[in-house]
This record gives structure tokens, sequence and C-alpha cells, in this order.
């Protein structure tokens, strides 16, 4: 498309001429948005749809946005962030009772095996879900 330059001779303007089918696929969300999503189990892409069937169970596409949920293979790097932040938050709290009460053995039984079946309980399918954001992000298939 011609127009003019500061010196008054005309030049070509190039314009986007991409169809609207082209374009109609949303570009991936940022990382920590996506990261948000999946750890509220929601669709790493959208945010609308659940991303999950149960548990830990990923649907194979998001209800709302069509992303293949189910092609996203995280395997065993959410059960290795969940025991690293369970871990940092039992071992101190742990050290820290020992140190200034020294209860039995069997307190610490009591406490912290359940504490932390309870805490690995809760955060796995969160961390799982923030494992497929990330990688919806980066398009790790």
């Amino acid at each position: 498309m011609p127009g003019q330059n500061m010196s008054g001779q005309e030049e070509m303007v190039w314009t986007n001429t991409m169809t609207e089918e082209a374009s109609a696929e949303p570009a991936p969300p940022g990382f920590w948005r996506a990261l948000r999503r999946g750890f509220a189990r929601r669709c790493p892409r959208c945010g609308e749809a659940p991303a999950f069937d149960g548990y830990l169970k990923v649907r194979d596409h998001c209800d709302h946005c069509g992303e293949a949920l189910g092609s996203y293979r995280a395997d065993d790097a959410p059960p290795y962030f969940t025991i690293f932040l369970v871990g940092h938050i039992v071992v101190p709290l742990m050290l820290w009772v020992e140190k200034d009460w020294m209860p039995d053995l069997w307190v610490h039984v009591l406490l912290w095996i359940p504490l932390s079946l309870i805490l690995t309980f809760l955060f796995l399918p969160r961390i799982k879900g923030a494992v497929l954001g990330a990688m919806v992000h980066l398009g790790i298939h």
C-alpha cells in the first residue's frame, strides 16, 4: 500500500494480511498465569474448565478451549517437587519441636507422619497442575 515518507517520496507500507482462521488460536498464556491456573487445577491455557478428571488424572482435552491436555506428560516431576516442598515444611518444624520440647519418639510418629501425608495429598495434584501449566506455556509435549 503506497504512503509518503517525510521527504515526500512514495514508499511501500506492508500490512498484515493474515486471515482470522490463522490467528484464531490464542497465544499461550504467560508463564506465571499458566502456573497459577494449573495450581488451581484449571486448564492452563484458558483457566475456564477443570484440567483433571479425578485426583491426578489429566483430561484428554479442555472442554472450553480444546487444548489437548492429555498429550502433556508430567511423569515424575510432580512427586519430586511435592517431596521437596513437604520436606522443607515438615523437617524444620520437626527440628524446632525436638529442640524446644524434646518429646518422646511416639509423639514424633503421631505428629509428623500424618502431617506429611496430609500435605502430600494436598500439594500433589496442585503441583501436577502447575507442572502441566509450565509445560503448556513452554510447549513441551
